[in-house]
């Protein structure tokens, strides 16, 4: 069910000094017109290596999540954030992201209730990092998990994937050069977590798709936020 109306506020993620040379990194929080009311469930996303907060896929999924209902927030990496193109350390992006985390429970009488990572490339390898922590994760999504070097599904490491508890979505092009469906499906089979892969035919690693598939971005997008919204809705029945 769509909200009748959201807003969106330019946000500052506090970055602590020892993490990194960038005070803070900004953000975009999605508030659902009635929040705090209905089910309470808060989503963070996360980009990839080659973009940032703005990535399409990411931008899209942020708002139609909120015009869903839920509380939902994107946010830069600090690479990101200072125009490099050279990605933070493991440590540098799961401390931000834990950052961006803290920020929906700024105020604790509109706290989310459940909350759900959403990450795109290296922002999906950070969301299952934190995931990990004691943070109370209700489920992951990844969109185009990077599972080996592009077109050498020989380099594979799954381990990552292993470790996972919680419900997790893959969200992966039939054309994705960085994951390999065959070899992600025999990953899946050893992951003890529910896990639920959804392939976007025909989509690279960014989901675009050639132009002869005869899909436009925006029915990707739909079919991208559509599957996400049945996927949120099924983990918080069980």
């Amino acid at each position: 069910m769509v909200e009748p109306a959201a807003r969106f506020e330019e946000v500052e993620i506090p970055v602590p000094e020892d993490v990194s040379d960038v005070g803070s990194v900004k953000g975009v929080l999605g508030v659902p017109e009635w929040w705090p009311t209905g089910s309470r469930v808060g989503v963070v996303l996360a980009h990839d290596r080659a973009t940032d907060m703005s990535d399409p896929v990411v931008a899209g999924l942020h708002q139609g999540l909120t015009e869903c209902g839920f509380l939902s927030l994107r946010f830069n990496f600090p690479f990101a954030e200072a125009g490099k193109r050279r990605p933070d350390d493991d440590t540098v992006l799961d401390r931000v992201f834990l950052e961006a985390v803290q920020l929906l429970g700024r105020d604790p009488t509109a706290a989310p209730a459940h909350l759900f990572l959403v990450g795109k490339g290296i922002g999906g390898k950070a969301a299952a990092r934190v995931a990990q922590s004691r943070l109370r994760v209700e489920g992951l999504v990844f969109l185009g998990f990077p599972l080996h070097a592009a077109d050498k599904p020989e380099t594979t490491e799954a381990e990552q994937l292993y470790r996972i508890i919680a419900p997790t979505l893959f969200f992966q092009g039939s054309r994705d050069r960085y994951c390999d469906l065959d070899t992600l499906r025999r990953a899946l089979v050893r992951m003890g977590a529910p896990k639920a892969l959804h392939v976007v035919a025909e989509a690279d690693h960014q989901f675009k798709v050639l132009k002869k598939s005869g899909r436009t971005p925006e029915e990707i997008q739909a079919e991208l936020l559509s599957t996400l919204e049945s996927w949120i809705g099924r983990v918080l029945e069980t």
